[in-house]
């Protein structure tokens, strides 16, 4: 599984209103901690454990309606969204913290 961009809010609400768990990385290009966790997403995304959970990305720059809407106001956050509801999120640029909410993402299904 990859991570795949969210490039509009119509997109977003199609996402996430899935019956399948889905976490989404909220960053911005700017963002150092950011650009420092994404690898570390991308990996968890491949994953064989996390398949049936689906990874998406966010720049709240680009896309601030999902960012207003969600509420992000730290970043990098990541938040597990099912059946249009926000599950859990941590925010934090903690390798250890994502994994744990990926897993609690898979305990969803």
């Amino acid at each position: 599984m990859t991570v795949t961009e969210i490039r509009s809010l119509s997109e977003f609400h199609d996402i996430i209103n899935s019956d399948h768990p889905v976490v989404i990385d909220f960053w911005a290009t700017w963002c150092s901690p950011c650009r420092m966790i994404s690898p570390i997403f991308e990996k968890l995304s491949d994953t064989d454990t996390f398949t049936q959970v689906k990874f998406y990305k966010v720049d709240v720059n680009e896309q601030s309606e999902i960012a207003t809407e969600v509420g992000i106001s730290y970043i990098p956050a990541v938040i597990v969204f099912k059946n249009g509801d926000k599950v859990k999120g941590v925010i934090s640029a903690s390798p250890a913290a994502f994994e744990s909410l990926v897993k609690d993402a898979v305990a969803l299904v």
